[in-house]
């Protein structure tokens, strides 16, 4: 009997080894699973520092540029301003908007687009006109005046 009860011992013994194994088995996969979607998302947070602080890098190095250019433009506008102040305080006649050459071209175009007119039956007005013909149609002739 000592034989049957150690055998029935050693198989009980086995299924419950088993089930614990299966159960004690799944946890330690959810605890990998967990382990690698932990250290994944510490490589994610990593990188995403990583990241932000490239993007802060360049958006600080674009503002400088930015700065420096508007510095730039800034003291050209204040050059171009001393520069007009010069030209007209020491000047007492103005300074034309375009040059001579660009003025010359523009009277040339503009007697191309409009010819002088030279109107040779020029009429000299003598009185109202008499209602757009020659001789008075009596349309607008008040009927107390008697007409000459």
């Amino acid at each position: 009997m000592t034989v049957v009860t150690a055998l029935i011992v050693f198989i009980f013994g086995a299924i419950l080894g088993f089930i614990a194994n299966y159960l004690l088995s799944s946890t330690n996969q959810e605890q990998r699973k967990l382990a690698e979607q932990v250290t994944k998302s510490e490589a994610a947070l990593n990188q995403y520092k990583l990241d932000v602080s490239e993007h802060l890098d360049s958006s600080a190095t674009l503002l400088e540029q930015m700065n420096s250019t508007c510095q730039t433009a800034m003291k050209q506008m204040q050059e171009s301003t001393q520069l007009l102040k010069r030209a007209t305080t020491n000047d007492n006649e103005s300074m034309p908007f375009f040059s001579q050459e660009t003025q010359e071209q523009l009277a040339q175009t503009a007697d191309l687009r409009h010819p002088k007119r030279v109107d040779d039956n020029v009429d000299a007005v003598a009185g109202p006109p008499l209602d757009y013909s020659k001789e008075a149609s009596g349309l607008f002739v008040d009927g107390k005046r008697k007409q000459a």
